[in-house]
Parts: C-alpha cells; sequence; structure tokens
C-alpha cells in the first residue's frame, strides 16, 4: 500500500505598519488563523514599521535580511506577505529570499478551494484564481529582446507564454458565462419570491462568528460548523416559521474578512447579492471578539460595496456562553440588538420577534369578515402575513391580521 501525506508548510508571516497604532498586529494574528485554515505551520513573524510598502520588495533591505535568517533558523519553506502582492514585488521576494512567497489574496483562494463544495463555489473560486494568476504570467523578460545569438534567445521565444494567456482568457471568458447563467437562475427564483411575497432574512458578518451555528439553531439545517475561517463558503437557504406562524426564508452566507481583494468580491458577486436582495439582514458579531468593532466595521464597509447598507439590520451579539460576565452591547446601524448564543439557544426567540417586529412595520393591518366560500383567502393570509385572529360567524369568517402589501389587493 502506498501512503500519500501532505507535506505541512512551515511559513513565516510578513506584514508593514504605515501608521502608528493601526492594527497590523492584528491583521497578521488573523493571516497566521488563514494559515493554520490552510494547513500551514506558523514558525515566526515579521512586522516592519515605515511610511509605505516597499515598490519592489514589499519591506527594505534590513527586513529581508532578518527574514533571510529567520527562514535558515527555522527551516520554513515560504513566506506569507499580509498584503495583495504586484507581480513585480511576488518575483523580487522569490530571487531575494530563495523560496516560496505566498500573498494575503492567494491565501484566502487556497481556503476558498478547500471549502467549495457546489458547483457555483467551484466555478468562482476557479474565475477568481485564474484573475490573481493572469496577472501574475511572467516569461523571461528583457533577456528575449536582445539582439544577437546567445543560450535562451533561439527558437520559438515566449509562445508558451502567450498560449497560457489565451487559454487563461478563454477559460474566464467561458467561466463567465457559466456564472451569468448561474445568476440568471438565482434571478428566476428570486422573481418567483417575491412574486409568492416570501420574506428573506440573510445572515452575514465577519468570518468565523457563528453564523452557520445561528444558521442551524434557527432552522436545523445541519450545515458544517467549524471555528476555523472561511468553513462556510456556498450559500443555503432554509424556510424557519416565526412565533406568529409566518415563514420567512433563512439564507446562510460566506463570511466577510478585512483586506478582502476587489476581485474576489467580483468573483463571488452571485453569492454576496444574497444580501443585497434579502428583505432583513441578521448582522452576526462575536460577542466575546477583542477585535469587535473593527469586525463590525469591515461588514459595514464591505455591505456598502455591494450596495446593501441601506437594508434594515437586527444584529445578533453571538457567543455570550463565552463571556465571562454579561455586558450591554449597542450597534447604532441597527433597528434591533439581541443578545445570544447558538451554542446554549439564549436570544433564539428574541431573534424571531425582532424580525417579526420589521416585517409587521412593513405590512398593513386589516379587519374583514370573509365568506366561508372565501376561505383560501385565510389560507394566505395565513402563509404570507401575520393572523392576529379568526373568528367564526353566522355571516362568515372574521379576521384581524397583519398583510404584506404584496397580497393587499389579493385579500
Amino acid at each position: 500500500m502506498i501512503e500519500l501525506n501532505e507535506i505541512e508548510e512551515r511559513v513565516i508571516l510578513i506584514g508593514v505598519q504605515e501608521a502608528e497604532g493601526d492594527d497590523t498586529e492584528e491583521s497578521v494574528r488573523e493571516l497566521g488563523e488563514l494559515a493554520d485554515t490552510a494547513g500551514a505551520q506558523v514558525v515566526g513573524s515579521v512586522i516592519q514599521r515605515r511610511e509605505s510598502v516597499h515598490p519592489g520588495t514589499y519591506i527594505g533591505k534590513g527586513k529581508l535580511d532578518e527574514v533571510r535568517e529567520l527562514l535558515w533558523e527555522t527551516d520554513a519553506t515560504g513566506v506569507i506577505c499580509d498584503d495583495e502582492l504586484s507581480p513585480a514585488q511576488l518575483n523580487n521576494l522569490q530571487q531575494e529570499l530563495d523560496c516560496k512567497v505566498m500573498d494575503r489574496t492567494l491565501l484566502i483562494l487556497d481556503i476558498f478551494a478547500r471549502h467549495a463544495t457546489s458547483s457555483e463555489g467551484k466555478l468562482q473560486v476557479e474565475l477568481a484564481q485564474l484573475r490573481y494568476r493572469a496577472a501574475r504570467l511572467t516569461g523571461l523578460g528583457n533577456s528575449l529582446s536582445r539582439l544577437g545569438g546567445g543560450i535562451g534567445t533561439r527558437g520559438p521565444g515566449e509562445k508558451k507564454l502567450e498560449m497560457d494567456r489565451r487559454l487563461i482568457r478563454t477559460r474566464i471568458s467561458h467561466l463567465k458565462g457559466e456564472l451569468a447563467e448561474v445568476v440568471r437562475h438565482r434571478d428566476l427564483i428570486r422573481a418567483q419570491r417575491k412574486r409568492q411575497a416570501q420574506k428573506v432574512v440573510a445572515l452575514v458578518g465577519y468570518t468565523s462568528v457563528g453564523k452557520s451555528a445561528l444558521f442551524n439553531a434557527l432552522s436545523g439545517a445541519g450545515v458544517l460548523e467549524d471555528a476555523k475561517l472561511f468553513a462556510t463558503l456556498d450559500t443555503t437557504t432554509r424556510g424557519i416559521r416565526l412565533s406568529g406562524r409566518q415563514e420567512v426564508l433563512l439564507t446562510d452566507t460566506v463570511g466577510f474578512i478585512r483586506k478582502l481583494p476587489h476581485h474576489l468580491v467580483e468573483a463571488f458577486k452571485s453569492t454576496l447579492e444574497e444580501a443585497c436582495c434579502a428583505d432583513i439582514l441578521i448582522h452576526v458579531v462575536d460577542a466575546s471578539s477583542p477585535q469587535l468593532e473593527t469586525q463590525m466595521g469591515v461588514v459595514y464597509e464591505t455591505l456598502r460595496e455591494l450596495g446593501a447598507q441601506d437594508k434594515p439590520v437586527i444584529t445578533v451579539f453571538n457567543k455570550q456562553d463565552l463571556l465571562p460576565e454579561r455586558r450591554t452591547f449597542r450597534d447604532h446601524h441597527a433597528e434591533a440588538c439581541v443578545a445570544a448564543s447558538a451554542r446554549t439557544g439564549e436570544g433564539l426567540e428574541e431573534i424571531k420577534n425582532a424580525i417579526e417586529q420589521i416585517l409587521r412595520e412593513q405590512k398593513i393591518y386589516i379587519e374583514r369578515l370573509y365568506a366561508y366560500e372565501q376561505a383560501g383567502m385565510i389560507q394566505l393570509i395565513r402563509r404570507k402575513g401575520e393572523l392576529l385572529t379568526e373568528e367564526y360567524r353566522a355571516e362568515g369568517i372574521f379576521v384581524q391580521a397583519y398583510v404584506p402589501k404584496e397580497i393587499y389587493m389579493k385579500v
């Protein structure tokens, strides 16, 4: 029997602090968590304080020497930089350090590739990877433009490189077409939901704050829960019943993270649009995180980029069971704040009540007497609205209810 073991990479983290008191140290710590999720072992970290990132090598010459020594001392196999590197920075660092060089974007893409299970998720990951690689395809550079003979100047030149570029462009075009079909299918589903007056609630939040655990607790869906970053990549939608017997659709989405590259947002737009098309957003926050406010800021900034900043928000301060003592949390962007714990079940009913309250504000109150042959209308109200009272009289069925604007004319 042949056993294949995946080699564990030993890496050194590199960050650049451009301003005093910024969150570089926390960002590098998070980079370490990403590396751990990707299966690498962090054996050291280096942070350089300088006015701006070095345009050629990301860090300065002195720090390069320090990293080179650290590589030798720790027997590390590569380095990971906390920002997205330009093609020049990537090549120069590889030449200077003579080891594998990765950046934050490549690391996130690797994690996404591991966790993508649906066909749509795999398409989105491949598109993002190809866009990343297309910008970093390099050949032999100036050596091919020299006049005269010599080793390396004969033959077809950079034909292979051009073929690679053309193949990548063709594949990107093909993937865009497939994703456009996925988007068209999603739009049809959303249009159908709108016609049926189905309300959609989307869970959003920083990665690893417990969105999937809360999703499972509310819906009983049984999706993967993992403390590691980006454990959930594909969206999942389930119906949940509120206390007033109304049903809404609950959607779990991919987590946000600081320094999320723009082309990654572009590739995952069809997934992230679930947040844009939802009627209510549940912003899940890790109440036990010391970086709580920073993470909340990243989420709201990403929602602004997606154009979903005007949606009603319920902020759920999750993981209350991890707090040593009770604390009061506030979010001025939210219509309601709920302290909850997906693990213990605390706050779940309050979340449903908050959803119900926001939906009620979007509905119209009616009092109506229906003839017995119109009893189907009451079933529609029960399914799409909130039925308060249902009284059977000799002349018909008397109803008091809140109904969505979409079905008001029908009932």
